[in-house]
């Protein structure tokens, strides 16, 4: 039995736990006997007795912690050099943006922190601003999580903790006081916990075709708060692949040419490795489409490729190899732009003892985020070149999400209401990945999983500043090097 590594009483009496790898031999034997709802709840229940609910409140820091800029350096070093500086200029920003880009610290002090054993395919890097709509392929518009960079089988408690913590530390950033941080934390146990318990009772196959659309969405706010979600939404039904062409590219001499915004977007001739980047892209192309399904093949065939460039994303990615691809369907009016992202191992791997049945970590992301999400995008597939994982997506496909300013006192409430739309989201994405009766059953009716929670919120949120000002003390002691260009972006 493969399990994540508790620290509980080892002398506790223990129920059977369903793992990961027990469902996955279950595929060899349709005939053998599942345990009922009733019975997983009764096995969640029994949990309580080795794990206390009132443990999760616990954070200490450890005596032997790892230094928090050495673990972000050891990230650094299969990293592009030059643009380290940038990562940590946009970690340097806020104690936020610390904590959005420092998934592998937090991922280290939450494998001393007590767990279950219960697994589901976590996305490791759950944070607020990891949340956000998109288009189903049904071209519906979807809330979920859209990061899964670092997903990873895991214990459900380390995502729901790192989310609380996220929501703490972003209530200060907004001017929050301590009530509100907490509050927020609270909200997402809170809705998390009430899901969960919806989704346990309800069959495999509709937890499974679930969705959290526009107009579920709308119902369930308030009307200030309904009125910004509708702009959100608005701007989101507008983007698409031909308002990115009118953004980031440029018609030069009868073709459309990507940019370039140096150091942020850049054109190169050839990759690290010295390969002629059009080589390369055709390598890696012929290695992605190999993931795809033959009616996926068929329509991205029909594309032929016009222009590519570097471009950095996001705080905790920023480094890793990404790269934009505009492509041309019938006319110059037909792009596609996919973004091509270098997939590193997960930062829960090291604290998780199960290994996943392949080897590639860019599969190990599209397999995570089909398994979680729900409603992926048609052409999300991976692949392997010069030594290097990948996964690939479409760069905008009617994408939104809530943006998060400093200062913003007015935006609290609604923030709140947010949170516990994300507490939602993630308890669909456990209920779709794991037993989301166990886990209920743990979890239960009372609020006590929600203030344990929501304290555990508040210590971490305290270590976050800490971190983020050792971060800034390296800076000053010349340890690490700082892009002062990108702080603006």
């Amino acid at each position: 039995m493969s399990t994540a590594k508790p620290i509980v009483d080892e002398k506790a009496q223990m129920p059977h736990l369903l793992t990961v790898d027990d469902e996955l031999a279950m595929l060899e034997n349709f005939t053998a006997k599942r345990p009922s709802v009733e019975e997983r709840l009764a096995i969640g229940k029994a949990l309580r007795r080795k794990v206390p609910r009132a443990s999760h409140s616990h954070y200490e820091k450890d005596r032997y912690r790892a230094d928090p800029v050495e673990i972000l350096e050891r990230q650094n070093a299969i990293r592009v050099k030059k643009l380290v500086p940038v990562r940590f200029a946009r970690m340097l920003a806020s104690p936020f943006a610390f904590l959005r880009g420092s998934a592998a610290v937090m991922a280290a002090d939450l494998a001393h922190t007590p767990a279950t054993g219960l697994l589901v395919n976590a996305c490791g890097d759950m944070h607020v601003a990891n949340f956000g709509v998109f288009a189903s392929a049904e071209r519906n518009l979807v809330f979920a999580i859209n990061d899964f960079d670092e997903t990873h089988p895991g214990p459900w408690e380390w995502d729901i903790k790192r989310l609380a913590a996220s929501a703490a530390v972003a209530v200060r950033f907004m001017g929050g006081d301590k009530a509100s941080a907490a509050g927020a934390a609270r909200a997402i146990v809170q809705s998390y916990r009430k899901r969960i318990r919806e989704y346990a009772e309800m069959g495999y196959l509709e937890v499974w075709y679930n969705r959290i659309d526009d107009r579920v969405i709308l119902d369930t706010l308030t009307p200030k708060v309904r009125r910004r979600a509708e702009r959100i939404m608005e701007k989101a039904r507008e983007k698409g692949h031909v308002q990115v062409l009118g953004k980031i590219a440029e018609e030069v001499d009868g073709e459309h040419r990507i940019i370039e915004e140096v150091p942020l977007i850049v054109r190169e001739s050839h990759t690290e490795q010295g390969t002629p980047v059009n080589l390369a892209l055709d390598r890696m192309l012929r290695s992605y489409v190999e993931s795809l399904t033959y009616d996926r093949r068929r329509l991205l065939s029909r594309y032929r490729i016009v222009d590519a460039a570097r471009k950095v994303v996001g705080v905790g990615s920023v480094g890793t190899g990404c790269w934009v691809i505009l492509l041309q369907g019938i006319d110059t009016d037909d792009p596609l732009f996919l973004q091509v992202k270098e997939a590193q191992p997960s930062v829960l791997q090291p604290y998780v003892d199960l290994r996943l049945p392949f080897a590639n970590e860019g599969r190990r992301v599209v397999v995570g985020q089909r398994l979680t999400q729900g409603s992926p995008d048609i052409f999300l597939g991976w692949g392997h070149v010069e030594g290097r994982d990948f996964y690939v997506r479409q760069l905008a496909d009617m994408k939104g999400s809530l943006g998060f300013d400093e200062g913003d006192l007015q935006g609290i409430d609604g923030f709140l209401e947010y949170c516990g739309l994300c507490g939602w989201a993630l308890a669909l994405a456990h209920a779709k990945s794991g037993d989301a009766a166990k886990i209920a059953g743990y979890c239960g009716n009372s609020d006590e999983l929600d203030d344990a929670v929501a304290k555990f919120a508040l210590t971490y949120a305290k270590q976050t500043d800490r971190d983020h000002e050792t971060l800034d003390k390296a800076r000053r002691s010349g340890r690490i090097r700082v892009a002062a260009e990108a702080l603006a972006k």
